[in-house]
């Protein structure tokens, strides 16, 4: 029996709902897609960089800070000091030796070696800092979007790899090193071929470093060993 339009049917009547052809189902050209739908697929990567990613740089603030410190107090030093002169005082005693002692000593002495060394040291420890990016515990993971950059702890990698390789049977224990470049997992089988765990646990785990994400995933090397007896 047909209804006016405008009325609802009432909630215990039934009802034929539309029916899709199945060729649109699958080009997804039926009345039931939507964006959502489209988007539920995985995420395109950055184009013409293939999502890879450098290394995260480290804010360095506790150097920065020191150095900061060190050369505020060392000019102020000296401009109290010529603050005093200029006013009709004597320098700092200080000041005054360190002069006499840079004037008068030749520069083979030992004391002058050694001070030049320090800051030798000092020069390249800086240089390091500030050339290389630091935040080694962190690795970079595929860039998807241009305004998010992701990274994954090395420790919370190898518990993922570590959680996986459990899952594989015969396997009593592991403990997993992840590296920038290479993952090495260590496997206590007590049962099953050891040759059998360990290509369960090259599949297993060679999936679970592809669902990681990572820029540069690292490469597997796995060991799988018996229990050691005890006593």
């Amino acid at each position: 029996m047909n209804e006016p339009p405008g009325t609802q049917p009432p909630e215990d009547s039934t009802q034929r709902l539309p029916v899709l052809d199945k060729r649109e189902t699958e080009n997804g050209d039926g009345p039931g897609r939507s964006e959502s739908s489209a988007a539920s697929g995985p995420p395109p990567e950055l184009e013409g960089k293939g999502g890879r990613q450098g290394r995260f740089w480290s804010a360095r603030r506790v150097p920065a800070g020191i150095v900061a410190l060190l050369l505020l107090g060392l000019t102020g030093l000296f401009l109290y000091d010529i603050v005093s002169v200029r006013a009709g005082r004597p320098g700092m005693a200080w000041r005054r030796e360190l002069a006499e002692q840079l004037a008068e000593r030749p520069l083979d002495d030992t004391w002058v070696l050694v001070g030049a060394g320090i800051a030798a040291l000092l020069g390249l420890w800086l240089l390091i800092l500030a050339a290389t990016p630091g935040l080694r515990d962190v690795l970079p993971m595929r860039r998807l979007h241009t305004d998010v950059r992701a990274g994954l702890h090395r420790d919370a990698a190898a518990t993922a790899l570590r959680d996986r390789a459990m899952e594989v049977a015969g396997v009593q224990s592991a403990r997993v090193r992840v590296r920038r470049r290479r993952a090495r997992v260590r496997a206590v089988s007590h049962f099953r071929e050891l040759d059998d765990v360990r290509t369960d646990l090259d599949a297993v785990l060679a999936d679970a470093v592809r669902g990681l994400g990572l820029s540069r995933p690292p490469s597997l090397s796995v060991r799988v060993l018996r229990p050691g007896r005890k006593g």
